[in-house]
């Protein structure tokens, strides 16, 4: 794509300090991925120390997705865990003027030489280092459990709420999602709304950032077992650090289909990873409720980019794909969640 690639050009000239002869090449679109466009691209140069390369990502705003999120705070999710127990891309450029590239956008450094393709962890080549990497997925996320956000620039972006009332804001959100999106009528979902808010969790152990989106296909691991880049962001907030572990644990990540997290752990022996790492005890209610609300937050992903669809904000077709081969196998999974299947 001559123009796009020109337009970059452009925008990184002037911010690549000496910086002659710029080319930018290899633009490639990544498929995927909830509420941003990602794109692959190289750029050559030349300064006073002499030839330069680097491989970036961009992430750009579309005209719609399967959810709205907020472009500057995914940005200071990652610059705040630059450095931290937690593996990141390097984040360069934030730019909130739309005319540049037709919407707003971050560049960040690429990080070369690991996969993140959920179903490439299941091929042999990765059975013997498969254990090692469920051990590093739940020891990472403990990490960001336990992160220090206060000295960061996430107090900027994000509001820390009560320990009591975490599960409340949360549900509050994605059922206001789901009022928004709903093309017909949900039963399922509804009534696990109703069981949600008649069954609260104990509060918060402590207050946490949550990813929002942890799960096998949104880190880089490598055939070493090293988990090397923590991705996708874009739902990153505050919060009850149990949301993340039961993110993790939903059905619709199962790969291998057989029960386990990712396809490449037993839900019993990632809980204890994470236990042992953050030191926060797991209550059984309290998880079983997030691991419902898990339930109710995908739906409303899945209803929202149908709606998009329907509306004609968009014409990609991933986005009615995915509602019409998820939508329902959510509400089913729904039903097991409330012990009604």
């Amino acid at each position: 794509m001559p123009g796009v690639e020109d337009a970059i050009t452009r925008y990184l000239a002037p911010r690549l300090p000496g910086a002659r002869d710029l080319a930018v090449s290899h633009l490639l679109r990544i498929p995927g991925g909830a509420s941003r466009e990602t794109w692959m691209f190289k750029a050559v140069w030349h300064d006073e120390a002499g030839r330069q390369a680097q491989e970036f990502v961009l992430r750009k705003d579309p005209p719609a997705s399967l959810l709205d999120t907020d472009r500057e705070a995914e940005y200071a999710y990652y610059s705040s865990f630059m450095g931290s127990a937690v593996p990141v891309p390097r984040m360069r450029w934030l730019e909130r003027d739309g005319s540049v590239l037709g919407g707003p956008f971050f560049i960040m450094e690429r990080i070369t030489g690991a996969e993140t393709a959920p179903r490439v962890l299941q091929e042999p080549r990765y059975e013997a280092v498969r254990p090692a990497i469920a051990t590093r997925m739940y020891e990472t996320l403990a990490a960001i459990a336990t992160f220090d956000w206060r000295p960061t620039d996430i107090v900027r972006v994000a509001q820390a709420p009560a320990a009591e009332s975490c599960w409340a804001k949360e549900l509050g959100h994605w059922e206001r999602i789901i009022d928004a999106n709903e093309l017909s009528p949900q039963p399922i979902v509804r009534a696990a709304i109703r069981w949600l808010r008649a069954h609260p969790p104990a509060p918060a152990q402590r207050i946490s950032v949550v990813h929002g989106d942890y799960r096998v296909g949104n880190f880089l691991y490598t055939t070493e077992g090293e988990i090397t880049g923590v991705l996708d962001w874009e739902m990153a907030h505050l919060g009850d650090p149990l949301e993340d572990l039961a993110w993790s644990f939903n059905e619709t990540w199962q790969w291998a289909r057989d029960g386990r997290p990712g396809g490449i752990v037993t839900v019993e022996e990632a809980c204890r990873i994470w236990s042992e790492k953050s030191r926060f005890a797991i209550d059984a209610h309290s998880l079983r409720w997030w691991r419902t609300f898990c339930d109710v937050k995908c739906q409303g992903i899945w209803l929202t980019g149908t709606k998009s669809f329907q509306d004609g904000r968009t014409s990609e077709l991933i986005l009615p794909v995915i509602a019409y081969t998820l939508v329902n196998s959510q509400d089913e999974a729904l039903l097991r969640s409330l012990g009604r299947a």
